[in-house]
């Protein structure tokens, strides 16, 4: 989850850092809970969307992994299901996050590597990766058009970048439903067990976030080829695939 809120956010202010600042305190804050709202908010459904990422991003002979953005390392460790023997590499910019991920890497003994940075100077070379996935990520990034280019810098020729984010539905009648659920149930369900603060932030980021077709062009914009998204669950979460 992510966004842009309430919690002292001005998404119209220019001071960048004091914004990244207050997603990163934000997000320290809610990750003790934050992988059991996701399932109950989600219903269980944001498991099956970072398959969906994997499955149509990765391929066997990927010998090096990136995760931005990589919370408490779900999408990490079903990538280790597929590659035992890659490196995979989390990277976050949560202390709180990372340190739920790496009880969970201590815990099943999936080797990953856990770095915390930001996805807008990724501390890697170029040419370090094969693949770069972000779930619900991007929406968090101050500069996305910068992350978008380091993702394009690390990555190796012919590497695939992966973007899983929330979107909104385009037909009308179930735009209205899951306005209403986003705007109005998911802050108050949230709030029993969070800061609702946070779960304002997710719908507002979320509107906020460009169309498809808009985002495509950004990847393009950064080097990307063959850029393409795929619309999941009538448009709830979109993702978003490029080569380079």
């Amino acid at each position: 989850m992510s966004g842009n809120a309430a919690a002292g956010i001005d998404a119209t202010s220019g001071d960048a850092e004091k914004r990244a600042r207050a997603v990163r305190e934000m997000f320290c804050s809610i990750a003790p809970r934050y992988d059991f709202l996701n399932h109950l908010l989600s219903l269980g459904i944001d498991r099956s969307w970072r398959r969906t990422m994997i499955r149509m991003a990765w391929h066997p002979e990927m010998k090096d992994i990136l995760d931005v953005a990589c919370g408490t390392g779900d999408v990490c460790l079903e990538i280790r299901k597929r590659s035992p023997a890659a490196r995979i590499v989390g990277l976050d910019f949560s202390p709180g996050m990372l340190k739920l991920a790496a009880e969970k890497n201590a815990a099943c003994g999936a080797g990953l590597e856990l770095v915390e940075g930001s996805a807008e100077e990724l501390p890697f070379a170029a040419g370090s990766f094969d693949l770069v996935t972000i779930a619900f990520g991007i929406r968090n990034v101050i500069d996305r058009k910068k992350a978008l280019r380091e993702f394009f810098r690390v990555l190796r020729p012919g590497g695939r970048v992966a973007v899983l984010e929330f979107s909104r539905p385009r037909l009308a009648w179930f735009r209205a439903l899951y306005d209403f659920y986003f705007f109005r149930i998911l802050p108050l369900v949230g709030g029993i067990f969070a800061k609702r603060e946070a779960y304002r932030y997710l719908p507002d980021s979320v509107a906020r976030f460009p169309e498809p077709e808009e985002f495509s062009t950004w990847l393009e914009e950064a080097g990307f080829r063959k850029c393409r998204w795929h619309s999941l669950t009538f448009g709830i979460a979109t993702l978003y695939l490029g080569e380079k």
